[in-house]
């Protein structure tokens, strides 16, 4: 009896025994079915994930390669910016917008499309109003080029005028100064007389106590008419000034002459003769000079032997 009790309770073990191992043989095919799932799941999102990362690089590389070109376009923008080299406002304002531009780019650290095409829309901004002052330069430019010439044929026009005018200002100076040297007063039939204490001729000078210049005042029909102040210069053997002590002068080609004796003269462009008078004493026999000066012009000279 107790036999079969033991058989029982060895047959119930093996029953429980053998469950358990029905169960643990589940939960291991569980586990494995669990670990593939997960396997498969691990090589998605790993394929994706690569598959993410490798479209990332690409769109990058665009992205790096739109952003070279917008720093080259910008920097080629900012280059002809800077070559207008005159003055203006907004040219100025464009130049400083672009140098930021430039510099933000330089800073930019995240990417993107939308971004992209922003600095693109704000280059082609920048590169459409240099082409709009390129043509007002290039219009500029020609209306320069037209002016220039305009320019220069005035200047031709206005050196060939003055040209002429300069040469119709050197004949009129030259006629105004044949006209002023036809003006000129003459003297001539120059002579000296020697008188005595009594104003009468004597024919030795060591006797005279007075000298008379006598001389004609040609007719000029060119000269001025009116009063004239007549001076004359008296110059002995020895070729001293007669004169006074005080030694009186007139103008003469910008100095101050010595004269020896003068008078006012009435002319009215009729031959006028003029007589001036010289008092002294001690004079000796030999030649004597004599000039004439009228209006500050030596109008004639002689030489006279006086015995």
């Amino acid at each position: 009896m107790e036999d079969n009790r033991y058989e029982e309770e060895r047959y119930d073990d093996y029953e429980d025994d053998v469950q358990v191992d029905d169960s643990a043989q589940k939960s291991i095919r569980g586990y494995r079915v669990v670990i593939v799932l997960l396997a498969v799941i691990l090589a998605g999102i790993s394929l994706l994930y690569f598959n993410l990362n490798r479209q990332q690089q690409h769109d990058y590389e665009l992205l790096k390669i739109d952003r070279d070109s917008i720093q080259s376009n910008l920097s080629s923008l900012i280059t002809e910016y800077d070559s207008l080299k005159f003055a203006n406002d907004t040219i100025a304002t464009n130049l400083e917008k672009a140098n930021e531009m430039m510099e933000q780019l330089k800073r930019e650290r995240r990417w993107n499309y939308a971004k992209i095409k922003e600095y693109e829309r704000e280059v082609g901004t920048l590169r459409s109003v240099m082409k709009n002052y390129l043509r007002q330069i290039d219009s500029l430019n020609s209306l320069n080029k037209k002016l220039v010439a305009e320019n220069v044929s005035y200047r031709k026009e206005i050196s060939s005028a003055n040209l002429r005018a300069d040469v119709a200002e050197e004949r009129a100076t030259e006629l105004q100064n044949k006209v002023q040297q036809g003006a000129v007063l003459r003297a001539r039939d120059i002579g000296i007389v020697a008188l005595n204490a009594r104003d009468k001729e004597v024919s030795r000078v060591k006797s005279a106590t007075t000298l008379r210049v006598d001389f004609t005042v040609s007719a000029n029909d060119l000269a001025t008419p009116g009063n004239r102040e007549v001076y004359v210069c008296i110059k002995s053997p020895d070729g001293y000034l007669l004169s006074t002590e005080s030694v009186p002068t007139f103008e003469y080609q910008g100095g101050k002459v010595g004269y020896s004796a003068s008078r006012e003269v009435d002319y009215q462009n009729e031959d006028v003769d003029v007589s001036i008078y010289y008092r002294g004493s001690g004079f000796v026999a030999g030649p004597y000079g004599v000039e004439v000066y009228i209006d500050g012009n030596k109008v004639g000279s002689a030489t006279v032997p006086l015995r």
